[in-house]
This record gives C-alpha cells, sequence and structure tokens, in this order.
C-alpha cells in the first residue's frame, strides 16, 4: 500500500513540477517581452544595436550581453549589482551612466529590469544576429503550422441518416454534426417569420405590409427564390454588406481624436463599395484595386458615369484615426504607418503582420523584412485629392 501511495506521489509532484516549470517560461516570457525587450529597443538599441555599438556594446542578443564588456560584466544573471547593465540604469557608476547624457529612466523600468536578472535574465531562444545560420527559413517556419500553407481541397458530403431534410451538401455537414450529438434539425420557420430573417439577412431592413401580405399569400419555394433574388438586385444589399468591409478597413469619415477633423471626401470609397457589391463585382479584381487600384493599364469606368472606379478603392489605406498635432513626428509617422500594414495583412491575407515590427514571427512564416517590405510600399503612397470623374 505504501508503495502505491509513494509511485502516486512521485507520478503526481513530476507532473506538477512539469506544468509549474512550463508556466514559468510561460511568464519570463511575456514579461521579457512586455517590460524588458521593447525597453532595450527603445533606449538602447540606437547606440548599441545592429547599426551601431558604441563602446563596442550590442544588447540586442543574449549572447552579446553575457560577453564581457568594456567595463566588466555585463550581465550576470541572478545578480543585478554586478550586472553593469542594471548598475548604468541606476546611475550609481556616473561613468556608465545610461541613457548617455539623459535622465535616468522611470524606477518602475529599473525595477523591471532587476527583477528579469534576478530571475534569471530569460531570453528566449533565438540564433544571433551574427550567425550566419540565423537567415530566415521559410521551410522550417512552413513545418510548424503545416495545415495553413495546404491547398483547400473540396470535401465529400458526409452519409447522413436523415435522407429528406438536406437540401444541399451544406446541409449534409450540418446535419451530420447535429446527428453525431442525437441533435435533430429545428423545425422550418413559419413563412412570416422565414420573410422578416431573409430580409434582416440580405438587406438589414423589415418587410413592409405589403410585402407580407403578397408572400403570405403563396409562401411556396419559387415565390421565396423570388423574394430572395428581388433582395439581392436591391440598392440595399450592397448598403448592407459594405458595412462588413468597411469594418475590416476601419472605415470612418473623421479621425476620431480630439477635435475629430473630417477625412476629405471619405463617402466616395464608400460608394465605390456599394456599387462594387450591387455589381457582384468578382473578389479578385475587387482585391486588385484595392492593392493597385492607380496602377492599372485599363482601370474600371463606370459606365453610367464615366468615371474611373478602380482608383477609388485606393482610400482604404488612408482612414482610420490619427493625432491631429503629434508631440513625436517619427513616432507617429511610424503608428499610421503601423496601423495600414496590420489592416492590410489582416483584411487581404487573413495574418497579423505588424507584429514582425519587432521581429521575425514566432510561428508563421513572416520575417521582420516582410513587414517592412510591407511599410515601404506605405511610406512611397500618398494621399492626394484628385479629379477622377474622367480620365
Amino acid at each position: 500500500m505504501r508503495m502505491q501511495i509513494l509511485k502516486f506521489a512521485i507520478a503526481v509532484c513530476g507532473v506538477a513540477t512539469f506544468v509549474s516549470t512550463d508556466v514559468v517560461a510561460d511568464q519570463r516570457g511575456d514579461f521579457f517581452e512586455k517590460k524588458i525587450r521593447p525597453q532595450l529597443a527603445a533606449h538602447c538599441y540606437e547606440c548599441h544595436g545592429p547599426k551601431k555599438q558604441e563602446s563596442d556594446l550590442r544588447v540586442d542578443h543574449i549572447s552579446f550581453l553575457k560577453a564581457e564588456g568594456n567595463y566588466g560584466d555585463i550581465l550576470v544573471p541572478g545578480e543585478p549589482n554586478k550586472s553593469n547593465l542594471y548598475i548604468s540604469l541606476t546611475h550609481e557608476n556616473e561613468d556608465i551612466a545610461m541613457p548617455y547624457e539623459r535622465k535616468q529612466l522611470p524606477p518602475a523600468v529599473i525595477a523591471d529590469f532587476k527583477k528579469w536578472i534576478d530571475d534569471g535574465a530569460y531570453w528566449p531562444q533565438e540564433p544571433s544576429p551574427t550567425d550566419a545560420a540565423q537567415k530566415f527559413d521559410l521551410a522550417a517556419r512552413k513545418e510548424r503550422l503545416p495545415w495553413i500553407w495546404k491547398t483547400p481541397t473540396k470535401q465529400t458530403a458526409p452519409v447522413t441518416k436523415d435522407k429528406t431534410w438536406a437540401k444541399t451538401e451544406i446541409d449534409q455537414f450540418i446535419l451530420s454534426q447535429l446527428e453525431s450529438n442525437s441533435l435533430a434539425p429545428a423545425p422550418d420557420a413559419e413563412p412570416e417569420v422565414w420573410l422578416r430573417r431573409v430580409h434582416f439577412a440580405i438587406t438589414g431592413l423589415p418587410p413592409t405590409v405589403e410585402q407580407i401580405n403578397q408572400f403570405l399569400a403563396n409562401p411556396n419555394r419559387e415565390q421565396r427564390e423570388e423574394v430572395v433574388d428581388r433582395l439581392l438586385n436591391s440598392q440595399h444589399f450592397g448598403e448592407r454588406w459594405t458595412r462588413h468591409w468597411m469594418d475590416l478597413v476601419r472605415y470612418a469619415e473623421s479621425r476620431g481624436h480630439e477635435s475629430d477633423f473630417p477625412i476629405a471626401n471619405g463617402w466616395h470609397y464608400r460608394d465605390y463599395l456599394i456599387r462594387a457589391f450591387n455589381q457582384d463585382l468578382p473578389y479578385d479584381q475587387f482585391v486588385t484595386e484595392h492593392i493597385a487600384g492607380d496602377l492599372l493599364p485599363t482601370p474600371r469606368v463606370n459606365t453610367n458615369t464615366g468615371i474611373n472606379e478602380s482608383v477609388l478603392a485606393t482610400a482604404w489605406p488612408f482612414f482610420g484615426e490619427e493625432v491631429h498635432s503629434p508631440v513625436d513626428i517619427r513616432q507617429d509617422e511610424c503608428e499610421r504607418v503601423d496601423n495600414k500594414v496590420d489592416v492590410f495583412s489582416k483584411t487581404f491575407l487573413g495574418l497579423a503582420v505588424a507584429c514582425a515590427r519587432c521581429h521575425d514571427h514566432k510561428f508563421d512564416a513572416i520575417a521582420q523584412m516582410d513587414y517592412y517590405s510591407l511599410a515601404g510600399i506605405v511610406l512611397s503612397s500618398r494621399f492626394r485629392q484628385v479629379r477622377f470623374e474622367s480620365m
């Protein structure tokens, strides 16, 4: 009996220790990425980073910090008072006080560095920038999440017990899941309920009394198809579904900061979207116009008005909140660029590329150079108020 208890205790303690180690590592990693690396980047990289190494000191990788410095040990994990990195921040030694010729960093930041060093100076495993093997390995990154790189393939609709309920293959997938959980589909909606639902789904507006009476007089399948076709052909269809796309590109007609100054002629982009949805513009053409509508050799022209539709799509990067009187102009410029890259990647790629502003993606196959390549495109693009009614 005692041997069984001993084995159980060993097993439990072993599991507890394993889980605890992982949790602690995650916490240390979060602390480093939120509290330490941003401060190093903001206050140290300018003089001790990849481009410049004053006093032969570089602080953007743990391998540099653990090396011997010109003034002694740069970093001694577990011993902040023996680490010149920490001592320089406290200004205890005027000869190495940092940031150079600037005021001392806030006490909370210095306390964060002390805690970081006390806890062992955790640094995530990443190749040294001076190591030739540090080149971005696309193939290795793809192996981390292989499923996102696979080409979608058509799946065979599952066989269901109920052979009458499903009208389409999508219905078969839904019914299969219901049956696997011992559930049955909800009963069909009453005609007036169905009519109200389909109106709100397609146009966002309720049916009129006349439309309700006309439908209830003969609510058969053909009549339902006519209702759906009528709603899809309605001007309100584009107005309803454009709103979802406008959310993606954070459409607004004002900047949203303090005095909330207006965005001149932003409504032209809104109306472009409504026309595109109502005309059932193919998605590949829709995306092409958004990315390069001002560069197309043969832009799409509105057959009714003769205006250049394609160029209007390029307005999307210039929406969003902007500070009208920034204190740090370069910082504000970087934030605006970051916002455009973030919106572009999430909207058109379904990926968050903005993380690569500071480092290669930890999981996705996106390098920091990809972020700055996109940032370069943004920086080379400018907002202009020009006539577009004719070519």
